[in-house]
């Protein structure tokens, strides 16, 4: 069997793991078919974690070892390579930060602060000093840098998944920022939106009850993995890739948009409360 192009297994610690594994393969003689025989993986995911640009789920390290015979090789070594680190990012976040780029859908809810995809250097900055207040300047740099980079998946020359995202109308309202800066993340929103990027709902303050009340959420599907639900606190956060639950989580996210204004409501608000800010009046009293 022909080999494809080396690897620099000198990259990274996901590089090196990927290196070796393609390794193993091509010396098992197996294409990328034959090796995943067996279990729910397509050939590009397979690919980009012998690249070293995706990391290798458990289910599929535990398949390698079965399948070459590598006693127990890709399973004890997946964990390190899960957690070698992106800067900027917490390490729970390390497996999210991963599958968006290859998500085919991604679905946010937050109840509390504009989600990071969509935040402005001005917002992502406050953000990250009122959950780490003692913070370095280097380190609050280092994280918004690592947070606007998240953004390229919007970029023009990108592939970009289907964007749903529904906020509370708090967050318009009850601004993080001054006036100037809050125009300006409403403007990114507006944008983004402008440019079919995105699809922003609200969930008006006047709804008194709504799914998922307690939780912020994303929801990201796959051409080529199973759905995977993330949910996440002050200081943690965790994937959720059990089908019973992703199905819950689904369902009661399709049931919050039902509750919330339609998307061309909901862009007129934001472009309406951006207008007040840039205007020097306070929309707190919006209906």
């Amino acid at each position: 069997m022909a080999r494809g192009k080396d690897i620099d297994g000198s990259m990274s610690v996901p590089t090196f793991y990927g290196k070796e594994l393609r390794w193993q393969r091509e010396a098992a003689g197996l294409s990328l078919e034959a090796f995943l025989e067996g279990i729910y993986y397509s050939k590009t995911y397979l690919s980009d974690i012998e690249h070293g640009e995706r990391r290798m789920p458990l289910d599929l390290a535990q398949h390698a070892d079965r399948v070459l015979r590598t006693n127990g090789f890709f399973e004890r070594n997946c964990e390190d390579v899960r957690k070698a680190r992106r800067v900027g990012h917490a390490a729970y976040f390390e497996k999210v930060l991963e599958a968006e780029k290859h998500a085919t859908t991604i679905e946010e809810w937050c109840p509390m602060l504009i989600p990071g995809l969509l935040q402005t250097p001005a917002y992502a900055r406050a953000a990250i000093l009122a959950g780490l207040p003692l913070s370095l300047d280097a380190e609050v740099e280092e994280k918004v840098n690592a947070r606007m980079a998240r953004a390229d998946l919007f970029a023009a020359d990108h592939h970009t998944p289907e964007y749903w995202v529904i906020l509370h109308e708090s967050l318009l309202t009850e601004p993080l920022l001054t006036a100037q800066d809050m125009t300006v993340q409403l403007d990114r929103i507006v944008e983004l939106t402008h440019r079919r990027r995105i699809t922003p709902q609200i969930v008006p303050r006047k709804q008194k009850a709504y799914p998922l009340m307690a939780a912020s959420i994303m929801t990201m599907t796959f051409p080529d993995a199973p759905p995977l639900v993330y949910t996440e606190a002050s200081y943690s956060g965790g994937t959720i890739d059990d089908p019973a639950l992703v199905r819950q989580y689904r369902k009661a996210y399709d049931q919050l948009r039902a509750v919330a204004l339609s998307p061309d409501t909901s862009l007129a608000m934001i472009k309406a409360t951006a207008e007040d800010y840039r205007n020097g009046k306070h929309p707190d009293r919006l209906e």
